[in-house]
């Protein structure tokens, strides 16, 4: 069998196995988790077969025409360099341990089927996009996600939280797509072509005629898709969706499409310094501030998805600095320790039998009750700071690598702007995450909030799941920074010795901060009596009160949970912490700048419509229905009133007849 004919069949077996699923999902329920797991297994072994043979070297192309157009043609064809055939092992391996985890996390869920073909939809999608070599059945498996991901977002219907979720994604995906259709038409228009290969040949010949504005509105459309500054705001509200689905759009799917876009077009965006300056400067801010609300959130879950968003920002920001290899590195060794992150927090919900009990501030005794998820979440979470030597360590130091080197001046053709950019707000971003991922281990596995009834052990397809995310996100930095760069462009992805310093350095501070933060306030907690608050003097560095919550809110039942009031973050932050909580009010800013005018605008239609088009509607039915109304009170039925009327209208003629002819 060929290498285009394995391709064919990645994305093409998970598609098949969401229309057998969505077909026998009622009729024979018994076919269900096999149709869910095996296409997903079956495409990781042929992806993985792919990336054996393609191996690094030349990329394998196959392409042939869809249909044609009168001018540019559209076709379906197949681009896999080693970027494409790493990305696709990514995507089928965690949808394959999503697909297994999930057996067990929605077993009882009735919805079962429908979830399962969609996450197969999902993941066909996604494979689609990293492999298509048009870019307009790129465009196919963008928009798929999209739809996949309104209803798997919104898989709990029942609850208003996951509808407006749903909502949000969609509208907010949406609003950059537009943009970026419209640029994905002009870059084939001034190509000539929407082939990749095609694409990147104009490139290089000079042939873009308007490369920042085709950047720029491509751009709006990944900041959607990948969840960047501006347009970040619905990927926290997209945790009311089941925790495997936060796994599989955070770890492989939808949220890396738009990364993935700039890596394999990066030249485009490379033949524009203003659109790589807005790169650096839009990485920058989402790595800072998505890092700060990630230090302010009580939610598990959104916790996390602040952190994907963080380190989405440095990936955007090793394209920035023109260094796809590195932003591919990072992309592959998160993809390992987030899914494990999201998977092992649903394990933590899945111990207290309900999502409500995501609050890390009211957890208690984990770490004996699920030992499992314990460990492996450390695991994860020493990768997510960086920590020598698990893998995310020497993915991010890769691309502050990257950063340094064009922030010296040694790439001529980037400006050195960006590489200063996103070299400080990686640094700054690495000590911040070392501290909200301290801080969510300390609350999580050594919190003080009330505990939640024990709901025995977990299914064995949960845990197991764990311990195989595990193993990537302890060794595959190490290996895959001596073993990848052929795949990668060459690039040297060995760790620098001034960044990696710096890099660790700045994460041990964070962790070590965060840990006496925690230390503090719970000393503080411990002498402050339920429903007091032991407050600090103003101006006393920093220090903020030690909240003890008096409230218990029913979480479970009829059973209360206290929180525990021992929160670092409340230190840490100070007046910063209710701001960073609130996203930085973007969604306030939003709502009074867009939904609210929009809103106002509707109204206006709607008055207009009621009471201006309509009264005009209304006075124009009036008259006839008044003649009607007269016409129908001659017609009484009675034929004696028929024929006096008849008289009497002869005699009116005659009387006339008479007059006239005397006047004549």
């Amino acid at each position: 069998m060929t290498t285009t004919t394995l391709a064919v069949l990645v994305p093409l077996l998970p598609f098949l196995g969401a229309t057998a699923g969505l077909l026998l999902g009622r009729t024979a329920p018994g076919f269900v988790r096999p149709l869910a797991v095996l296409p997903a297994l079956a495409a990781l072994v042929l992806a993985a077969l792919v990336a054996v043979r393609q191996g690094g070297d030349q990329p394998v192309d196959a392409h042939t025409e869809l249909t044609p157009t009168g001018s540019v043609p559209i076709e379906l064809a197949l681009h896999i360099d080693g970027f494409a055939a790493l990305v696709a092992v990514l995507v089928a391996f965690v949808a394959t341990c999503v697909q297994i985890y999930s057996t067990g996390y929605l077993r009882d869920d009735p919805r079962y089927p429908s979830y399962a073909a969609l996450v197969s939809l999902f993941t066909s999608a996604m494979l689609l996009v990293v492999y298509s070599g048009d870019l307009i059945v790129l465009l196919v498996g963008w928009e798929v996600m999209g739809i996949c991901s309104y209803f798997l977002v919104g898989h709990y219907w029942e609850t208003p939280e996951a509808r407006a979720a749903s909502l949000k994604a969609f509208l907010v995906t949406k609003l950059g797509d537009v943009p970026f259709l419209i640029g994905l038409f002009a870059l084939g228009t001034d190509a000539g072509s929407f082939r990749v290969t095609r694409v990147l040949g104009a490139v290089a010949s000079g042939g873009l005629h308007h490369p920042t504005l085709i950047a720029l509105l491509l751009l709006a459309g990944v900041a959607g898709k990948s969840a960047q500054f501006p347009l970040h705001t619905w990927l926290p509200d997209a945790m009311a969706g089941p925790t495997p689905v936060s796994a599989l759009i955070h770890a492989a799917t939808m949220v890396a499409a738009g990364v993935y876009f700039i890596a394999r077009l990066l030249p485009v965006f490379e033949a524009s310094s203003a659109a790589m300056v807005v790169l650096a400067v839009m990485a920058a801010v989402t790595m800072t501030g998505s890092a700060l609300a990630a230090l302010a959130q009580d939610d598990i879950k959104r916790v996390l998805a602040y952190s994907t968003i963080g380190q989405l920002g440095y990936m955007t920001g090793a394209l920035a600095v023109g260094d796809r290899g590195a932003a591919v590195f990072h992309l592959l060794s998160h993809g390992a320790f987030k899914a494990l992150l999201f998977l092992a927090a649903g394990v933590i919900i899945h111990a207290a039998g309900t999502n409500s009990l995501a609050a890390m501030s009211r957890m208690h005794g984990l770490r004996e009750r699920i030992p499992d998820a314990y460990w492996t979440m450390t695991v994860a979470l020493l990768a997510l700071a960086a920590i020598p030597p698990f893998s995310g360590f020497f993915s991010k130091e890769s691309v502050l690598g990257a950063a340094e080197h064009v922030a010296d001046g040694r790439t001529e053709h980037l400006p050195g702007t960006a590489g200063w950019i996103v070299l400080v707000a990686g640094l700054v971003t690495a000590l911040l995450t070392a501290a909200y991922a301290a801080r969510l281990w300390l609350l999580a596995f050594r919190g003080r909030g009330t505990e939640a009834p024990d709901h025995g052990r977990q299914p064995l397809t949960m845990t197991v799941v764990l311990w195989v995310l595990a193993i990537p996100s302890l060794a595959f930095g190490g290996l895959a920074y001596r073993s990848l760069p052929g795949w990668l462009d060459g690039r040297d992805l060995t760790p620098a010795l001034l960044t990696s310093i710096l890099g660790t350095g700045l994460a041990l501070v964070g962790g070590l901060l965060t840990y006496g933060a925690w230390q503090r306030t719970s000393a503080l907690a411990a002498r402050a009596p339920l429903g007091a608050v032991a407050a600090h003097p103003e101006g006393d560095a920093g220090l903020v009160e030690a909240e003890a919550i008096a409230t218990h809110e029913p979480a479970y039942g009829d059973i209360a949970y206290a929180p525990d009031p021992a929160d670092p973050g409340r230190l840490l932050l100070g007046p910063l912490h209710r701001h960073a909580a609130a996203g930085f009010h973007l969604d306030a800013l939003y709502a009074a700048l867009f939904v609210r005018p929009v809103q106002a605008g509707a109204s206006l239609v709607r008055f207009l419509d009621r009471e201006v088009v309509d009264t005009y509607v209304r006075g124009a039915a009036a008259l006839p229905r008044f003649l009607g109304a007269a016409v129908r009170r001659a017609q009484t039925g009675n034929v004696q009133t028929y024929v006096s009327a008849l008289l009497a209208g002869t005699v009116v003629l005659a009387v006339a007849v008479v007059l006239v002819a005397t006047g004549a």
